[in-house]
């Protein structure tokens, strides 16, 4: 028995902030964004919230996947900025979707989280206290975004991307995942839930990162990574058919491509169109390559997620085109 994707979903805000609309903000230009970063636009709510744009995301899945909210065991919420603290995003989720028969809870490892949710599942499955699983990444960026900052107002977005996972026949993979701690002040973002928070210089509430360093450690670890867990399943580098890397930045997957000696045509990317959604970028982009018909029956899949904690992890999964049963 192993965990496999049998539908895929996502929600991104109407509003679009284009490079140009930055400019405007900061001193950059369309230019200087796509030559250092590869985004062209991001989308940036309005009117929604996390957990709107989760339980939007949480219901395409379930319509793609072709069963009920009353079948869902878990929702697993990836998410760093949700609107609320209690009850937490994925029970509120829960309610909105009517999955009267789900247990739910969020998971907080940045752009990391949704590898580390799928792999929560897999483990949730294969002890078979679960069978149907509603993974979501879901993130409000732009609430945590110094929008004057030009080092971070230009990489990061706002969406949601979902994926309901099931227990199958097949073949289960060893996964991989990592945190180093004491790099954590690479990526920071304090929060105000502290006591005398109003005390807190407020630049230290957004999202404060060192790119450099950053930049570096995903290289390196990804590039590790993906080598560990295809050691781990005794596979070959030729049997993946597609790398879904993080969308943090065209220069990092472009990179670990590199490294690795593989053709980028591998390694999809959306990253121009929403920018960094954080845990949401995996499922996001899981779900458009679903709908363009890209992804096709028995291809191997690895997803692999890096960031803040510093964390960063992998899985592999058997894509099946219809494995509801």
């Amino acid at each position: 028995m192993t965990t496999k994707i049998i539908g895929t979903g996502s929600y991104l805000p109407e509003h679009v902030v284009s490079n140009d609309d930055l400019a405007k903000l900061v001193d950059t230009s369309d230019e200087w964004i796509r030559e250092r970063t590869g985004v062209v636009r991001r989308h940036i709510i309005e009117k929604e919230t996390t957990v709107s744009m989760a339980a939007e995301a949480g219901k395409r899945a379930l319509e793609d996947a072709r069963i009920g909210a009353d079948e869902v065991d878990m929702i697993l919420v990836s998410t760093i900025s949700s609107d609320v603290v209690l009850p937490c995003a994925a029970c509120e989720v829960q309610r909105l979707l009517g999955a009267e028969n789900a247990v739910g809870f969020d998971l907080n490892a940045a752009c990391s989280g949704f590898v580390f949710a799928y792999q929560t599942a897999q483990a949730y499955i294969a002890s078979g206290m679960c069978r149907t699983v509603l993974l979501v990444g879901s993130e409000s960026l732009s609430n945590l975004t110094d929008w004057q900052d030009r080092g971070t107002c230009i990489l990061f977005g706002d969406g949601a991307g979902a994926a309901v996972v099931r227990a199958v026949e097949g073949r289960s993979y060893k996964i991989a995942a990592h945190s180093d701690g004491g790099k954590g002040e690479a990526l920071t973002c304090k929060s105000r839930f502290v006591k005398d928070w109003k005390k807190i210089p407020e630049k230290d509430t957004y999202m404060k990162m060192d790119g450099r360093a950053v930049f570096q450690f995903a290289v390196k670890r990804v590039t590790e990574v993906i080598g560990e867990i295809l050691r781990k399943n005794e596979m070959e580098i030729e049997e993946i058919d597609y790398f879904i890397l993080h969308q943090a930045n065209r220069r990092i997957v472009e990179a670990v491509a590199k490294r690795l000696k593989i053709e980028i045509d591998r390694f999809p990317m959306n990253l121009q169109e929403y920018g960094n959604t954080s845990s949401a970028s995996i499922p996001i982009l899981l779900d458009e390559l679903k709908r363009k018909g890209s992804l096709k029956n028995g291809q191997k899949i690895l997803m692999a997620g890096f960031g803040a904690g510093l964390s960063w992890g992998a899985c592999i999964t058997d894509w099946v085109s219809d494995a509801k049963e």
